[in-house]
């Protein structure tokens, strides 16, 4: 190139560099502005959330809703004061925390006070109705059960009429969210169109760093990729419950909602036992081996704790052991629900949990403390990026971490017999596990499929409950057990719906599970199957994990994958990997028979 040329072109860029840091200083100086009060009001909340939750009462409670409330507004005027900035040349950190600044919220606040109050008064109104809500059976005229004795019955009763009748009862709460639940909607829309969205819907998938239309093409994709090996364990259960439930199955192939164990379809492991492929054979029996060993609470902890030690990522601060709550204190109301938190946004890691003497909580533990490492991790992070990489990261993150506990890892912290695992055992556990994850992905596309058509319109008031069941059926294979109508709100059932919580998170998550856990198994250098592999002990595997983690929402979230696995794209043949054995399983016990609805 001549001299003359490469100097023009070497000016042109200096002259670009100079234009975007130019305009990008007042939007640098707003950012930081806006990072500091974000900082200070979401420690109010955090800690607001704390004392609410370990010391439940009303008065905790309204605070703690009054301080989210506060938050709500000031990030709705933060996104609307950030608006003066598009279109314009930015560096691109800048470009990103703006990015992520409309998307820090899944409600978007009007700016109008009058309809920002209505809106967070409906959604308070629909989430205090659903707490209030109670099965008074089909006609509503009792004995009347609350929200917990109802998902008690469904994963104990097996008959078919107290199930359906337990069914309909509790569904009939749903018919008082329909007019809040409109209402909702569209005053929701205000805010999501002002922030720049057309709605709501569009907002939340713009939270993938992908064009909205585009992740709802992944979500097709993936689930095409996982449907054969569905419809196969739909098959082999439908099966199992035309036996148990005689006469009480439809002809077409689809199976009723009240008969899976559990109220709402969404998991069907309290059947298992039903559809229990090698009758007593049975894995480490753990929460046997946790009484014998005399694992208390704190035991149970620390003993999570070595789990990423052994990865070398660093010990819990003091002060986590001393503010932590891992039982529920006595003289008091707390949720048992397990949190994790980082309550000043400094390292102030608290766990909340009421721990148990069982292997379902001793999983949990190992979860809820992956969470507070990556709370961690990235807390060095300004204000914006201190999330993880995308909301379904931050469930996979401690999901990936429990495929670890295999009989290996357990034999280690003598809590099995043996390290190995014979091949009906094998077969059995991921039939256990199926009938939780495999069974969820389904369920979790139709909610927000749902709500994606209810958001842009596409679904009117007068199709709500016609279109729930025609994704419930297309979908998961499951029916009602009885004819419903528009009179109906079955939608509102669920509680993420009136409480507004985003559902298709879930099934991203559980597809990046076991993605990452393939990935976490090829750095640590572990050969053979998937579902024998433990990263307990890898320090190229914790090396690779603290790095994912510790980006936070700094990059895309491609690029926080590709630090971890090398691949930029979500992939369910992973998932599909790890669940080989039982596919084949179930391909030859489905043999030659019709599936499918």
């Amino acid at each position: 190139m001549r001299p003359r040329i490469a100097g023009t072109l070497l000016l042109m860029v200096w002259v670009i560099v100079a234009a975007v840091l130019a305009a990008g200083g007042p939007a640098r100086a707003f950012l930081a502005q806006v990072e500091a009060e974000l900082k200070e009001q979401t420690q109010r909340v955090m800690a607001a959330d704390w004392i609410k939750n370990t010391y439940l009462t009303e008065d905790t409670a309204a605070l703690a809703a009054a301080v989210n409330e506060e938050l709500l507004a000031v990030t709705s005027r933060h996104v609307r004061d950030a608006r003066r900035f598009q279109g314009q040349a930015l560096d691109p950190e800048s470009r990103r925390k703006l990015h992520l600044l409309r998307l820090r919220t899944p409600l978007a606040a009007p700016s109008d006070p009058a309809q920002r109050r209505r809106l967070a008064k409906l959604r308070e109104q629909m989430d205090a109705a659903y707490s209030r809500a109670r099965d008074c059976g089909p006609e509503g005229r009792g004995p009347c059960q609350d929200l917990q004795q109802v998902i008690r019955l469904f994963a104990t009763n097996r008959d078919a009429e107290t199930l359906r009748n337990a069914w309909l009862g509790w569904h009939r709460q749903g018919r008082l969210q329909r007019p809040r639940y409109t209402e909702f909607v569209a005053a929701a829309n205000v805010g999501a169109r002002e922030f720049g969205f057309a709605d709501m819907g569009e907002m939340w998938r713009s939270a993938y760093d992908m064009p909205p239309a585009a992740f709802a093409r992944e979500i097709d994709r993936l689930w095409r990729q996982v449907r054969p090996f569905y419809e196969a364990l739909h098959c082999h259960v439908r099966g199992r419950l035309a036996r148990a439930f005689a006469g009480s199955l439809p002809a077409d192939g689809s199976i009723p909602a009240h008969l899976v164990g559990n109220l709402w379809s969404q998991d069907w492991s309290t059947i298992y036992p039903l559809v229990e492929p090698f009758p007593g054979k049975a894995g480490p029996d753990v929460s046997a081996a946790l009484a014998r060993g005399k694992f208390d609470p704190i035991r149970a902890v620390t003993t999570g704790e070595s789990f990423f030690t052994s990865m070398g990522l660093p010990d819990l601060p003091k002060s986590f052991w001393q503010r932590s709550i891992f039982t529920k204190p006595a003289g008091r109301e707390m949720t048992c629900f397990d949190a994790a938190y980082d309550v000043s946004g400094d390292g102030d890691l608290r766990l909340k949990m009421c721990v148990q003497p069982n292997a379902e909580s001793f999983a949990t533990v190992h979860d809820e403390l992956a969470q507070i490492y990556y709370l961690d991790a990235y807390r060095g992070r300004p204000e914006l990026f201190r999330r993880a990489a995308n909301e379904a990261f931050d469930q996979a993150v401690g999901s990936t971490v429990t495929l670890s506990i295999t009989p290996a890892y357990l034999a280690r912290l003598g809590l099995a017999d043996h390290a190995l695992e014979d091949e009906q055992a094998l077969i059995n556990r991921l039939m256990q596990l199926a009938l939780d994850q495999i069974v969820f992905l389904p369920f979790a596309r139709a909610v927000d499929e749902w709500r994606w058509g209810v958001l842009a319109g596409q679904i009117p008031p007068s199709r709500y409950n016609r279109a729930w069941w025609e994704l419930r059926r297309r979908y998961q294979g499951i029916v009602p057990p009885s004819p419903r109508t528009e009179e109906d709100f079955d939608p509102g059932a669920k509680r993420h719906i009136p409480a507004n919580l985003t559902y298709i998170r879930y099934f991203v998550s559980y597809v990046l599970r076991f993605q990452l856990h393939r990935a976490l198994c090829h750095a640590a250098g572990v050969s053979g199957p998937l579902t024998a592999c433990s990263v307990h002990g890898s320090r190229e595997a914790g090396k690779r994990l603290w790095e994912m983690m510790s980006l936070g929402a700094s990059r895309p979230w491609q690029e926080a994958l590709a630090k971890i696995a090398g691949e930029r794209t979500l992939d369910a043949s992973a998932m599909l990997e790890y669940f080989a054995p039982l596919r084949g399983w179930l391909d030859r016990q489905n043999g030659t028979q019709r599936c499918g609805w």
